[in-house]
């Protein structure tokens, strides 16, 4: 203290005077707020308990005037609502009726499709840009699928009740890559017999003439020459597009494998042909059916 006295009576307060100095006052400041907060706990703790006994008061009223607790709506503070829960003990409950569905029925029944004119083209990547203008066609295009792939697709399809007025087929080409010919006819034909049971007309798309190694296109050439007989012979109708797309080096893509877009048009333009050709067909025969009937 002499010190602080000694400085200020000269006119210079060293650096350590003000820094007691200003701890000296931020301690007071503190005191008196540690008193305001103690008297400010005080004021709510007294607050607290007057509630809580006028609650209980009004509880008490309630009590004695109602046998029967009477409800009491939820009350809104601000955004949040007071809910008020049920009771375990009501008997009698409003039974809503609660109408369910299979979310994946349009996968299995399109409305816009009538299975009676609904026709169906499957086959492995060579059908991928297979567009038809016959109305109500289906393309499916499975890739690298084999004649059990097709089968097995066909399965789930006949499993679910499917009918298509017609089918076309078109595989083949992955199946010659196993070397295995007599194996590849007889995974065919189980094809084509399963198809049969599910449409009246079934439609052979034969396999086209890859540009790859000289012994993938014999086999596919020996496969077509195969297909072109053994389909009259089982009432098939066969698409011959090795004719159409033999020689011409354009109807191909760069693999030589897939067809091009001019390709695609083409076999399209084969199926489109061979649908309307099978449905006038079909008109014929019930027209001399009607004559032969009258």
């Amino acid at each position: 203290m002499h010190s602080i006295a000694f400085s200020v009576c000269i006119g210079f307060t060293c650096d350590k005077c003000r820094e007691i100095v200003r701890l000296t006052e931020k301690i007071q400041r503190v005191s008196e707020l540690d008193t305001r907060i103690q008297t400010l706990i005080e004021v709510n703790c007294k607050s607290a308990s007057a509630l809580y006994t006028a609650l209980d008061a009004i509880s008490l009223e309630n009590t004695a005037h109602c046998s029967v607790p009477a409800e009491v709506e939820p009350v809104q503070q601000g955004n949040w609502v007071t809910v008020r829960c049920c009771s375990r003990e009501t008997k009698h409950r409003s039974s809503v009726l609660i109408t369910t569905s299979n979310r994946f029925s349009p996968l299995s029944e399109t409305p816009t499709e009538n299975p009676v004119e609904c026709a169906l083209v499957i086959g492995d990547s060579i059908t991928r840009n297979v567009k038809i203008e016959t109305p109500a066609t289906i393309v499916t295009c499975l890739p690298g699928a084999r004649a059990p792939d097709i089968k097995a697709n066909l399965k789930v399809l006949a499993n679910a009740n499917r009918k298509f007025s017609k089918i076309i087929i078109h595989v083949g080409t992955n199946d010659v890559r196993l070397r295995q010919s007599e194996i590849t006819k007889i995974n065919v034909k189980e094809v084509f017999e399963l198809a049969s049971t599910m449409s009246g007309t079934v439609i052979c798309s034969g396999p086209l003439p890859v540009r790859r190694s000289d012994e993938m296109v014999s086999r596919l050439s020996s496969l077509n020459g195969w297909l072109s007989k053994w389909c009259p012979q089982n009432n098939i109708e066969f698409i011959d597009n090795w004719k159409s797309f033999w020689g011409r080096l354009n109807l191909l893509k760069r693999d030589g494998i897939h067809p091009s877009w001019d390709g695609a048009a083409l076999l399209s333009s084969n199926m489109a042909y061979s649908l309307r050709a099978q449905t006038c067909q079909s008109r014929a025969r019930v027209r001399k059916q009607t004559n032969w009937l009258n």
